[in-house]
This record gives structure tokens, sequence and C-alpha cells, in this order.
């Protein structure tokens, strides 16, 4: 898809996240600069960006024009300097995204828009030390972020409203699928709604209710069928906002509800079951289960993307 203006967009990050980014805004036919304070990620992100598109079936014209949209820099301070909009896309670490921002600000022009992803942190933290706070925006892509359509825009307190409306529409026209976040509380829309599935499934094994894996049973072979096409109000209104009301005068009192994170959840962290990384978390992992697991996750998503394109 390509987008009715070409704008120059800067990327400050070119790891997972950052590469992602860069390669979806290119692919759509936006100019892209991109930088990283470490060489080795600048002089392999072209080489990541083509292997990414690659996964996803784009052939050889495809991948070499989204290449030539991008440009790579070796300092911030040149990758932001003509730049409409920046995304920053550094690791989830306060301090750093806010240096990296007010160095974004010294030297970008002001009527670029200042746009940080990150997963959970507060919007209006990172953004606090900036000169121009209306200007700047959250945005929440999804990892992958080539491959997941969502991207939440977060607005803070400052945020102008046409700037929260312009990085919706680069977006969209990007093909991406924004969503706006009116106010920001931390996890935004999508992690406060998987984090409480999330809590709830933790609290469900550590109860001794039912094991790990009847946990994700139930829930690829349930309703997380019908969740890409049906979400959960939509759900309640199909089967009633009546019937809804029943339901919850009779679960949601028994539901967990702890203010602080499972001491089971604790527990396997503490003991050094770390997931797949470390062979063991909620389950056993050997490395040929957790590279199986990787691969139909990317294989799952790669089919979406195709057919969500086409």
């Amino acid at each position: 898809m390509m987008v009715a203006k070409k704008q120059q967009i800067a990327v400050i990050g070119a790891g997972l996240m950052g590469h992602g980014i860069a390669l979806t805004l290119a692919k759509a036919g936006q100019y892209v600069a991109i930088t990283d304070p470490f060489e080795e990620a600048r002089v392999t992100v072209a080489a990541r960006i083509r292997k990414s598109m690659q996964a996803m079936g784009d052939d050889e014209t495809v991948i070499a024009k989204a290449l030539k949209m991008i440009e790579i820099f070796d300092s911030t301070a040149s990758a932001v300097r003509k730049a409409d909009m920046v995304f920053e896309a550094a690791p989830e670490k306060l301090d750093l995204k806010q240096a990296i921002l007010a160095e974004i600000e010294s030297h970008a022009p002001d009527h670029c828009i200042l746009a940080s992803n990150t997963s959970v942190m507060p919007i209006t933290k990172i953004m606090s030390k900036l000169r121009l706070k209306n200007r700047a925006v959250g945005t929440h892509w999804w990892n992958p972020p080539h491959m997941i359509p969502l991207v939440e825009v977060v607005q803070t307190e400052w945020t102008n409203p046409a700037v929260a409306q312009a990085t919706f529409d680069l977006l969209a026209d990007a093909g991406k699928t924004p969503v706006m976040v009116a106010k920001d509380v931390p996890g935004f829309i999508g992690n406060r709604l998987q984090h409480a599935l999330w809590r709830e499934a933790i609290s469900l094994v550590e109860n001794g209710i039912c094991a790990a894996e009847d946990v994700d049973t139930v829930v690829k072979s349930c309703f997380g069928r019908r969740l890409s096409v049906l979400g959960p109000l939509e759900n309640a209104d199909l089967v009633g906002t009546d019937l809804t009301l029943d339901i919850h005068e009779n679960v949601l009192h028994d539901l967990e509800s702890r203010k602080g994170p499972s001491p089971y959840l604790e527990k396997l962290v503490a003991e050094g079951r770390l997931g797949m990384k470390s062979g063991e978390g909620f389950r056993k992992w050997t490395p040929q289960e957790a590279d199986a697991t990787r691969a139909r996750v990317a294989s799952h998503l790669t089919k979406l993307a195709t057919i969500l394109e086409d």
C-alpha cells in the first residue's frame, strides 16, 4: 500500500523493533532514515530487513524497492535533521529514552512529530522533559512490528490532537491497524487485556486447578479461535449483555484479583525457570520444542499477514 504523501521518517534504533518499523514504512513508500548507536546494528540492518521481508514472502523486486527508501546514518543528529516524524525504538529504560528524545528534539525541526515506541512505559514520563511536549505521542508497535497489524497511538495530557491524528493516519496509510488511546495508562489497551488473562492463567496453575498445558489448550482450542474475528465486547453483545451480567455475577468474585505479581511466578524466576531460554518455565522445553514453537508462531503470523495484504 502506497501512502498519498511521502514524508521523511527517522527511526532511532535498528534492533528488533526498529528494523521492523523501518521496513514497514519503507515498504509503504515512505523515506526512512535509520540509525543506531551500535555500529554492528547499523551494518547489519539492511540484511536483517531483507531477511524479514523474505520470511514474509516478499519477492526481490519489492525488497529492493523498500531498501532504496531506507538510508542508514551514523548519528541521531544526521538522521533526524530533516525529519517530519521520528520513531524512537530504544530499549525499555526510562532514562535512556528520555536522553535519546532530548537529543532528537535538539536536532529535529520544530514541526517534527516525536513518537516513542514502548509496550508499557507511561508516555507522559518519557516525554516529560521535552521542550515541545504537544508534538509528542506514544506508539506501541507489537512484536514483530512488520507482521502484527496493531499499533496503539497513545496521547498524553499535552499531545496536540492533530499530532495524534497525523500519527494515526500515517500508520493507517502504511497498512497498519492503529487504535487511539485517549488516556496514557500503564499497559495501554492491549497489554492490560493480555496480562489480565495471564494473571488468571497463572492463578489456575498456582492453585492446582489444572496444568499449564491445559490452560494453553483451552485458549487455543476454544475462545482463542474466534478472538481474531470477534472481540470480547462484540462477543458480549452477541450473547447479550444480560447473559454477560448473569455470568459476571456468578464468577467475577472468584477470579484472581491480587494487585501484585503472582508468588508462583516470582518463585519460577527466583529458581531460574525463565521459560524457553532456560529450558523450563511453566513447563519444560527442549531446544527443539522451543524452536518448533517459534517457527509455528512465525509461520502463522506470515500466513495471516499474506491474507490481510490480499
